[in-house]
């Protein structure tokens, strides 16, 4: 576990998460078989990246967010003990205080420095977006018209106009490329089948019913997250207004403690939740998981459509649809995610 899970872990505990259970796992279709085996090991290790870079990322600013409280209580501990006075026994260690908060800016700073020289954000963001494609790419493989030849090795750009993350994923045109052979010569005549339409609708569905239960618990989590940092917060600065109250009558240097570190607190948790996009997040999560019940429905129509009439032209273009949507989810989260880096922390 990282460290921002780690810490959304622990602001989470009592939280009620919606979390529908989850659809059986879906079953591919023969055809698409070899296809997926091929791409699973690509998808795998850009997941993979996906997953270190992204959990570096994230725990980096959570770190440096909350690192920068602990320095101002390092700040102002020392005079919280009376280690700051000549004549208290510990005075010889006072100076251990400032060493400390000297360690922690210092990491804040190595975290920073490590973080903007590696590069953790782009990393990130290139990763998960390739390993998305790649996951779709067997979806989207009997969409083709494998009848043609053509010069794309990106089979997303042969059947879409879409954003400027999948034109510059030349790690997917590279997979594209390799199992160009292998899907041409597999799926050049599939839509005549019924059975492989049966199932590959069926396949679908499943992934595509995978992807709303995580939107669904996606969206309840960041909604969860962002209203008990609220709710802690709400507590943190009414402390401190009735510390700094209270301080007017009682003279004690716990109270000047408190009033100096919890609004820091405070304001590195509501910074930590405004860089990760907790609420843009949930909102997206929320639309995305409609859309995709919208368009679960419509694949519903398509297939039974098809099943009566024999024309699979409804079903095709419900599942291009479908397929768009995700992807202009994924340019929107692109967007969402790019501007934010560790410097703002």
């Amino acid at each position: 576990m990282s460290f921002h899970q780690a810490i959304q872990r622990v602001l989470l505990i009592g939280a009620h998460i919606e979390s529908p259970p989850p659809p059986p796992e879906p079953i591919a279709p023969a055809a698409l078989a070899p296809l997926i085996n091929e791409i699973h090991a690509d998808h795998r290790r850009f997941d993979q990246r996906a997953l270190l870079f992204g959990n570096r990322y994230r725990s980096g600013f959570w770190a440096i967010y909350l690192l920068s409280a602990v320095a101002v209580l390092c700040a102002v501990l020392p005079l919280a003990l009376g280690w700051d006075s000549g004549r208290h026994p510990l005075h010889s260690y006072a100076g251990w205080w400032a060493i400390s908060e000297v360690l922690v800016i210092s990491l804040v700073a190595a975290i920073y420095w490590r973080g903007h020289r590696g590069d953790w954000q782009g990393q990130w963001l290139r990763a998960r977006t390739t390993a998305e494609l790649a996951w779709y790419l067997p979806m989207l493989a009997p969409l083709l018209d494998w009848q043609r030849q053509s010069t794309e090795p990106n089979w997303y750009l042969r059947v879409f106009d879409p954003g400027n993350h999948v034109r510059s994923a030349d790690d997917i045109g590279a997979v594209c490329q390799r199992n160009e052979s292998a899907a041409r010569g597999v799926l050049a005549d599939v839509w005549s089948q019924p059975a492989f339409v049966e199932n590959y609708a069926r396949w679908t569905l499943g992934i595509l019913a995978h992807q709303h239960h995580y939107h669904v618990r996606q969206a309840s989590k960041q909604h969860a997250l962002q209203h008990r940092v609220h709710t802690i917060n709400v507590w943190l600065f009414g402390l401190t207004a009735f510390g700094a109250a209270l301080h007017l009558g009682v003279h004690t240097i716990w109270l000047s403690v408190v009033t100096t570190f919890f609004p820091a607190l405070g304001a590195s948790l509501h910074g930590a939740l405004a860089q990760s996009e907790a609420h843009r997040l949930g909102m997206a999560s929320e639309r995305l998981a409609r859309e995709l019940q919208s368009a679960l429905t419509a694949i519903e129509a398509g297939l039974i459509e098809s099943r009566a009439s024999g024309d699979v032209t409804p079903l095709t273009t419900a599942i291009e649809s479908a397929i768009a949507l995700l992807l202009d989810e994924h340019q929107d989260w692109n967007l969402m995610v790019r501007p934010h880096h560790l410097p703002l922390a």
